[in-house]
């Protein structure tokens, strides 16, 4: 196919050689499917702020590093050149995210370049070379989905101690590949992903987190619902206690404390912006 304009800057540093497909289109990003020499590979091209329904909140933003005093100091202002500054901050927090997990053995894609607002990275595929699903497009059966559900548990507890948080796991950006006669879970989207020390707001995105893993694989195996392992993880985490591999058993004694009202109201805000992002995704998927 021809090559949109945003890709053709990298056909001409030699980046990749041929746009073959459009892979998806969404509210955040297009996603190509391209070959460069004898690899396939993703080429995930960042739409801008304007035309984003992810809203780039404080709470996810919050305590990011910027390394230029310039910078840093326009994004404050909110300068037209702040704004774009910011919007590259944005961009670049998925490809330092990605770096950073895979080279802690998480499952995410391996990046391999980033180039004017555009991310080449591994095509994760399904048992016939075809572009993997997403989990929402999948069933599967009660056994299947304790699988899975522990395998992302894992997943979860390797990235809280390379100190990231997803921010916004769930079943839509979760791919189930294929390789070596086995399926299994790739997790994808990550320019929202909070530092787990640095973000106040850390512990609350990854209870939300691993809450929609449960709440998923609960369809498929109801007796995953009974457990807890959010709250759980946290404490090991805050405590210095987490590993790889610290075994969790999915339950958790809470302490009784007075109930923080700003804290339950926001959790409702959450929940409903999260509906809302949810049923667009599954309209803009039927």
């Amino acid at each position: 196919m021809k090559a949109p304009p945003r890709l053709q800057s990298l056909i001409e540093e030699g980046l990749i050689d041929t746009v073959v497909r459009q892979l998806m289109s969404g509210k955040e990003a297009m996603v190509f499917v391209v070959r460069s020499g004898d690899h396939t590979l993703c080429a995930k091209i960042y739409k801008e702020a304007t035309h984003r329904s992810f809203r780039q909140a404080v709470d996810y933003t919050e305590n990011r590093k910027v390394k230029n005093s310039r910078s840093s100091r326009a994004m404050a202002k909110g300068s037209k050149f702040g704004r774009q500054e910011q919007e590259a901050a944005w961009q670049s927090a998925e490809v330092d995210a990605l770096y950073r997990l895979a080279a802690a053995g998480v499952r995410v894609p391996q990046p391999y370049n980033f180039h004017d607002g555009v991310l080449l990275m591994e095509l994760v595929t399904d048992a016939h070379g075809d572009a993997a699903p997403r989990l929402n497009d999948v069933a599967f059966t009660s056994s299947q989905a304790l699988t899975h559900h522990a395998t992302l548990i894992k997943e979860v507890v390797r990235m809280l101690c390379a100190g990231v948080v997803h921010g916004d796991l769930s079943e839509f950006n979760i791919l189930l590949a294929h390789a070596n006669d086995t399926d299994f879970p790739v997790i994808i989207d990550l320019p929202q992903a909070v530092d787990a020390a640095g973000n106040n707001h850390a512990q609350r995105m990854l209870l939300r987190d691993v809450g929609n893993l449960r709440d998923f694989f609960g369809q498929f195996a109801p007796e995953l619902l009974a457990t807890d392992y959010g709250p759980e993880m946290w404490s090991l985490y805050q405590a210095g206690l987490l590993t790889n591999e610290t075994p969790l058993t999915g339950h958790y004694e809470r302490q009784h404390a007075d109930v923080d009202m700003q804290a339950v109201l926001r959790e409702i805000d959450d929940a409903r912006a999260e509906d809302a992002a949810r049923r667009l995704r599954m309209a803009t998927s039927a």
